[in-house]
């Protein structure tokens, strides 16, 4: 699982940031959180690939969180995608959706499906699941989980060779087959641990503090969250339904995530470094992402 931060500015994109979208790698396929102006440009400089692109979620419909869908889609087009797409969002996602891709004069030639979701709703797909949260903004607005089903337990090398498992017998083990060792069978529960969570990805989308959010986010593996502003700037960010970097520390360290990621930077901050360590000191595990930045998410 890796993600890859297409845009990190916050309303409208600047010189060295692009408009909010981030693309997620679950090895399956890949998903677009987000799709601000400019998306396809910085597909193409980044290690991702929007023709491999499945599913769209989207947190909610102001312009730096979508208006880069009706390029996207054309651009598949014109590189002759067959394969479908599925597009998520807020309650109003039908007319939204519907108004943006029906801008200009072009051929679909790739079936598109949108999904409207509310706070609370869960997907099921193909490994994964994606969870929804009430975010809280002036408009209709989600926040997004994205989690792995449970990963089998740790192998007990030490306990297996204290057993007579050799040689091959190891990697049958691991994936899950009985192995018979003289007269005995030895079976795969015996030697692996107690099942561990799968790897989890929160995006807050645009966000006041919110505690929805905080239980959408508890133990995530990675948690994006937005950080328009800085502590100075606080209650002016809140009451347009922002957070500032303090607050989405304050959040990742009550929701026990490991990583906290910021993004969704206000314009007026050409240096990110106060932002980080605004967060740090709140929750050291708190990074500015930047755009075109990767991460791989890592099994804990």
């Amino acid at each position: 699982m890796r993600i890859t931060f297409l845009g990190t500015a916050g309303s409208w994109p600047t010189k060295d940031r692009s408009a909010s979208a981030i693309a997620v790698d679950t090895e399956r396929e890949q998903i677009l959180l987000d799709c601000g102006e400019g998306t396809q440009r910085q597909f193409f400089r980044s290690s991702a690939s929007f023709m491999r692109v499945r599913r769209i979620f989207l947190t909610h419909f102001h312009g730096d969180h979508f208006l880069g869908l009706p390029g996207l889609v054309q651009s598949m087009n014109l590189n002759h995608r067959a394969e479908p797409l599925d597009i998520y969002g807020p309650p109003d996602a039908e007319e939204m959706v519907g108004r943006a891709l029906g801008m200009g004069y072009f051929t679909q030639r790739f079936p598109i499906a949108v999904h409207p979701l509310r706070p609370g709703d869960s997907v099921e797909l193909d490994g994964y699941r994606v969870r929804t949260a009430r975010a809280e903004h002036p408009v209709p607005a989600l926040a997004y989980r994205i989690e792995e089903g449970p990963k089998r337990g740790r192998f007990d090398g030490e306990l297996a060779r204290s057993l007579g498992i050799r040689g091959p017998d190891f990697g049958r083990l691991e994936r899950g087959e009985a192995v018979r060792v003289g007269a005995r069978v030895v079976h795969p529960e015996e030697v692996l641990g107690p099942p561990r969570p799968g790897r989890s990805i929160v995006y807050s989308g645009d966000s006041a503090p919110s505690e929805e959010i905080r239980r959408l986010a508890e133990r995530a593996s990675v948690l994006i969250h937005e950080a328009t502003a800085a502590q100075a700037l606080e209650a002016e960010a809140n009451s347009w339904g922002h957070s500032s970097a303090r607050q989405a520390a304050e959040l990742a360290r009550a929701a026990e995530a490991s990583v906290l990621f910021l993004t969704h930077f206000s314009s007026r901050y050409k240096d990110l470094e106060p932002l980080e360590e605004e967060a740090r000191i709140v929750f050291p595990g708190s990074r500015a992402a930047r755009d075109l930045l990767d991460h791989p998410v890592l099994q804990v």
